[in-house]
């Protein structure tokens, strides 16, 4: 009776997911305004109902940006919201989409350069919500063998919906994390660029604890370990939410990293993206409980 029971949630489950690509497929088409005035309502619906995920953006940037009054701390934290409603919908175009579209809407600037020749290469992409466009952005300005990491949907037809649409474009490899680094830096070794997202907090196992705006954050530290293993330069991106579409930027290489010291190169990520969250605080993954894990001794930050 359980396992039937179990079944039939799967199967609404899987049935909700095929629904959702579907809609997707409708969305394509709209003129950007219009799925961009949807996606602001969306946001400021779901900034009155999401109360959890409201309370533990607010935390966030209180612990992040204590200086800051309170009012504009509110005013990132809707903004976030509709940010993440925004770049959601967004993915009908992205991934549905003529190619000549998707060129015209996202845009590749900054040091280019730095794709040119087959020097491995780990671009710093942090958890902005245009990740997904600056992740297009890469493959449709190069033909250089692209791999990134990311975790698993619980629904099975999102999940094969977000692999399928990050794979669109050029050699795209997606892995799961518990495929382990040996295909991450063969592909590096053999010239090929990694997108790495690791600015979120994956517990206490394998991290190091260093500061993010002046707060211990439980940090994986595999941007240094990865650059050091597959002898590659590291480049940071951050895309950018414009109102004709996305704008993917990307740093000249980070001299002298990375270093013999994992955790001060952890610590100098860290900084770097706090450079880069302050060029457009509302456009960051407040949502995520970055100070989930605290230090031995420490109390939690989170009610």
């Amino acid at each position: 009776m359980m396992q039937q029971q179990e079944k039939k949630k799967t199967d609404k489950g899987s049935l909700g997911g095929h629904l959702g690509v579907a809609f997707m497929h409708v969305l394509a088409p709209l003129p950007l305004p219009v799925l961009r005035a949807l996606g602001w309502g969306v946001g400021q619906v779901l900034y009155v109902l999401a109360a959890q995920r409201r309370k533990i953006a607010l935390r966030n940037l209180e612990l992040c940006f204590p200086q800051v009054p309170p009012r504009q701390r509110r005013r990132w934290a809707r903004e976030s919201f509709v940010a993440f409603c925004q770049t959601w919908l967004d993915r009908s175009w992205l991934w549905f989409g003529p190619r000549a579209l998707v060129e015209r809407r996202v845009q590749l600037q900054g040091a280019v350069q730095e794709l040119e020749g087959d020097t491995p290469t780990i671009i710093f992409a942090p958890h902005f919500y245009g990740m997904d466009a600056g992740g297009l952005a890469l493959p449709l300005r190069t033909s250089r063998a692209f791999t990134s990491i990311f975790s698993t949907h619980p629904n099975p037809a999102i999940d094969a919906w977000l692999r399928a649409g990050r794979q669109r474009f050029g050699d795209v490899r997606m892995l799961n994390r518990a495929d382990g680094v040996k295909p991450i830096i063969a592909n590096l070794r053999q010239g090929g660029l990694l997108y790495l997202l690791p600015d979120m907090d994956f517990g206490a196992k394998d991290s190091v604890f260093v500061p993010f705006y002046g707060v211990p954050a439980a940090t994986v530290p595999s941007l240094s370990r990865f650059a050091r293993l597959g002898r590659a330069k590291v480049v940071g991106m951050f895309t950018r939410i414009t109102p004709e579409g996305y704008v993917a930027e990307l740093t000249p290489a980070w001299p002298n990293f990375p270093s013999e010291d994992v955790e001060a190169d952890t610590a100098e990520m860290n900084r770097r993206l706090q450079s880069y969250i302050d060029t457009m605080p509302g456009q960051y993954y407040w949502v995520h409980r970055r100070f989930k894990t605290r230090p031995p001794g420490e109390p939690p930050v989170y009610e």
